[in-house]
């Protein structure tokens, strides 16, 4: 596909692109025939394509397909090129992401080498095209043996941790050589993921060939805004040219603003040119106003040659604020001059084969994170550096992205060349994104100086090697850590902070619940009770999490019946965390009654994760003077599993994500549960003061009103507030803890503004009764619709279908005497009949009994 852009008559392009996603094929180096190949793509994905390779996701196929990382391979591609083509001056080919080592010959001389698949590569390829047929071969070594020679090389250990699943991978000697690859981490397996080692040509391959000028590299920066926004252009100019005069002309929103006559010689040219927009509009963090992009553009006219390069940007301030207070030191960002509380989750590729992941994809998760009022996601360190359309599309839906830089949970070589590859893979991912509004804050790693320090990987470097050798490899961090990376952010985006590790509370200072960020897994791996979130409060919460399994109808696209027991080889092997399903079980039976069968427990385990979850996030809220993020541990898959995600693979939003959207709406209404006293506060992230009333019901499960309060207030804007104390003898002396439900509202003009419930008793000690729930659904356009009722009160309501969209709310509980309306998107092939035959509707009480829920004649 060839790519001209032409201005005005007489006015020729300098650019043109072809890229080479054509006529690719493939093969291992130790075959002979040739196979077709997708390019961008990989060669597993190639296989499957092929039907060489069952999926590697169903069942325990993952584990037969270790020997594909263990080959070479090779991809050749031929294009043609006419006299046109090759009359311009310049041709390079890019490499938009090569994974990883590779030889690159074009017409069988050899262009490039690479080893890193987070860099752009691009080299000149004039003298080697030639008018017609042109051969494009990249050989890309295996990635394994490319490691196990590094690490053999090396004089000493370097610390990994066990998530490079070299057991799983069959490497000699289960050697970890995850760490001297520059490729993404979780390639060589996660707590959450596969180990599937890929190699391919992961993004494109583009011909570009240019006259006279070309526009290398344009970055808006956002000096001051006020009445007016203060802004510059800086344009990095490749010129090739005899008449020197140029004009720059800068376009917002496709008006002409800024005209320059300047100069550019032979070479590099760095031009900065200064412009306003006038009455600028801001761009707002989801929840806190519109997300206002403009179009600027800037044109180059040299002689009879133009070139142009555009970015939307959104005018806003970002800073991380940390200065000394009473706790220690605050770690908060500042959004256009406000404190923002940020509420979201991290975010790690969406397929272990990267290309899978389309734009639809990108839309559903994003959508998904904005529809639950999220407005930050923490792009985690060992997987990409994402593609552009992620970032597009956060800067459209007001999501911030607090970017890792993708170093996780290892320590790392030294050496000058790993140092400067290191470097150039920083400024090529600076360069790239930080153009866009989303970009909040540049993170050296995750977790590295945790392990260090925490972990106890520098004292067994110590006992197990030496005091040196330990040296050696913290030399290696500080160098990355705390010179290389700071200094390209300085360099080339240096509006944005820089923080070294996640967590942490300063530069090369471990973690801290006084200052920095922290990661709290001590429910969890530490098995303590989700009520230890209402004290573990840090200044930032960037990590904590709880698993679940996902829903029947995702487990039965990866197993069979026979697999159906959490224990079985199966289901093991689709949970990768060493303490995984026996964790969940044991915090299961610590709340909930015992499931009755496989699919119950399934259910249960998302009932217990969205439980932890909401205690943990309404933790932080309500202590906002202290806290100022809360970001869970995450929200999607890259493979169908057991995992800490609160949307699987498939899409499908399990109950942590209905529920998240709930605690993490602007205006939360949130309990604190003392032993004599229940304090009711009100949170509210928005930036004006609301006049409400709180209305608050004592209910039984049969609907009976016990007792009831009210109060008139303003909530303040802003910040988080207790609002009444109620006191517990006031209405448990008569009435007994186990059927008893305490809702809350908050009413504007009648119309509920916020709404939660507070159980006085743990799950598995209610006494629910047959809610005796009845539902009918109904079709309209493009929606089902179902209406429920219940006579009494329902415990978390579920609804499923084998339809691939998400309900409007599910797991949600209904009190006695109400009704609610839920609706779903149909897909072109749904008929009413056949999304009836799909749909059931179970509550908690069906977990452990069985219960008949009547459905009424669905009608159109």
């Amino acid at each position: 596909m060839i790519l001209i852009s032409v201005w005005g008559c007489g006015i020729d392009s300098s650019v043109s692109v072809i890229e080479l996603n054509k006529n690719w094929n493939f093969k291992s180096s130790t075959d002979t025939q040739w196979n077709t190949a997708s390019v961008p793509g990989t060669v597993h994905t190639d296989l499957i394509t092929l039907g060489k390779i069952e999926d590697p996701y169903y069942r325990l196929n993952e584990h037969n397909l270790q020997w594909i990382d263990k080959e070479n391979w090779e991809y050749q591609s031929n294009f043609k090129l006419s006299k046109n083509d090759l009359d311009k001056q310049h041709i390079e080919l890019e490499f938009l992401g090569l994974d990883t080592y590779s030889k690159i010959y074009l017409n069988d001389s050899l262009l490039l080498q690479t080893d890193n698949m987070f860099r752009t590569y691009t080299k000149d390829v004039k003298s080697l095209l030639k008018i017609g047929d042109n051969k494009l071969h990249i050989l890309f070594d295996s990635p394994i043996k490319k490691g196990i020679k590094k690490y053999d090389a090396l004089p000493y250990k370097i610390p990994v941790s066990d998530n490079d699943l070299s057991k799983i991978g069959k490497v000699e000697d289960e050697k970890q050589v995850s760490i001297f690859t520059r490729k993404a981490g979780y390639h060589f397996g996660w707590d959450w993921g596969p180990r599937l080692v890929t190699s391919g040509i992961w993004k494109p391959i583009k011909l570009k060939s240019w006259n006279h000028h070309k526009i290398e590299d344009l970055f808006i920066q956002q000096n001051s805004i006020d009445e007016k926004a203060m802004l510059t252009a800086k344009i990095e100019v490749d010129a090739d040219l005899e008449n020197k005069k140029t004009k720059v002309e800068i376009f917002v929103n496709q008006e002409l603003i800024k005209i320059v006559d300047t100069q550019i010689a032979n070479g590099k040219n760095n031009l900065e040119i200064p412009f306003e927009i006038e009455n600028p509009k801001l761009w707002w963090p989801n929840g806190m106003g519109a997300q206002v992009l403009y179009d600027v553009e800037v044109k180059i006219t040299a002689g009879s040659y133009i070139d142009t390069k555009s970015h939307k940007i959104g005018l806003r301030t970002i800073e991380l604020v940390r200065e000394p207070d009473a706790v220690g030191s605050s770690f908060y960002f500042k959004v256009n001059g406000h404190p923002v509380f940020m509420k979201g989750a991290n975010y790690i590729p969406q397929d272990v084969f990267l290309t899978r992941a389309k734009k639809e994809n990108y839309i559903h998760i994003l959508s998904s994170a904005k529809e639950a009022n999220m407005n930050m996601l923490r792009v985690w360190g060992g997987g990409i550096y994402e593609n552009d359309e992620f970032y597009e599309l956060c800067d459209e839906m007001g999501l911030l992205v607090w970017q890792d830089f993708m170093f996780a949970c290892a320590m790392f070589p030294g050496d000058s060349s790993f140092l400067d590859n290191v470097k150039q893979e920083a400024i090529d991912n600076v360069k790239r994104l930080r153009n866009h509004t989303s970009i909040a804050l540049w993170c050296g790693n995750n977790e590295i100086l945790s392990a260090w320090e925490n972990w106890g990987w520098k004292n067994k470097v110590i006992e197990e090697q030496s005091k040196e050798v330990a040296d050696t490899i913290w030399k290696a961090y500080d160098d990355i850590f705390h010179n290389v990376l700071p200094e390209v952010v300085n360099m080339y985006d240096n509006n944005r902070a820089y923080w070294p590790s996640s967590p942490g509370s300063d530069f090369g200072e471990k973690e801290s619940f006084e200052k920095g960020d922290a990661h709290y897994w001590k429910v969890w791996w530490g098995k303590e009770p989700f009520d230890n979130y209402n004290t573990a409060v840090p200044r930032f919460m960037s990590e904590y999490g709880f698993q679940s399994f996902p829903e029947l109808t995702t487990v039965e696209k990866y197993t069979l019946p026979e697999d159906h027991d959490v224990y079985s080889d199966v289901m093991k092997s689709h949970q990768r965390s060493s303490i995984g399903n026996e964790t969940i079980e044991e915090y299961m039976l610590r709340h909930y009654k015992k499931p009755k069968d496989f699919a119950s427990f399934l259910y249960v385990s998302q009932l217990l994760q969205a439980h932890g979850i909401k205690v943990g996030i309404e933790a932080h809220r309500r202590n906002r003077d202290r806290c100022m993020g809360s970001l869970y541990w995450q929200i999607n898959d890259c493979w169908p599993v057991a995992s800490w995600s609160s949307i699987d693979y498939y899409g499908k939003w399990k109950a942590l994500h209905y529920t998240a959207k709930k605690s993490f709406q602007n205006i939360l209404i949130s309990y604190e549960n003392k032993k004599d006293t229940i304090n009711v506060f009100v949170v509210s992230d928005s930036l004006k003061s609301v006049p409400a009333l709180l209305n608050i019901r004592l209910l039984d499960f049969d609907g009976n009103q016990i007792k009831e309060w009210k109060k008139q207030l303003t909530i303040d804007e802003n910040q988080s507030k207790k609002y009444l104390t109620i006191l517990k003898n006031d209405f448990l002396k008569e009435t007994p803890h186990n059927n008893l439900v305490l809702h809350t509202e908050l009413l504007i003009n009648e119309r509920i503004l916020s709404e939660n419930t507070l159980y006085l008793s743990p799950y598995k000690s209610l006494d629910f009764p047959d809610p005796n729930l009845s539902y009918s659904i109904t079709q309209e356009k493009d929606h089902f619709k179902i209406l429920l009722k219940t006579q009494k009160i329902a415990k978390d309501v579920f609804l499923s279908s084998d339809s691939n969209a998400n309900f409007s709310d599910n797991y949600f509980d209904m009190l006695p005497n109400t009704e609610k309306r839920i609706h779903i998107k149909k897909s072109d092939l749904e008929t009413l009949e056949s999304f009836k035959n799909t749909f059931k509707v179970m509550t908690l009480i069906d977990s452990y009994k069985r219960i008949n829920h009547d459905n009424n004649i669905a009608t159109h």
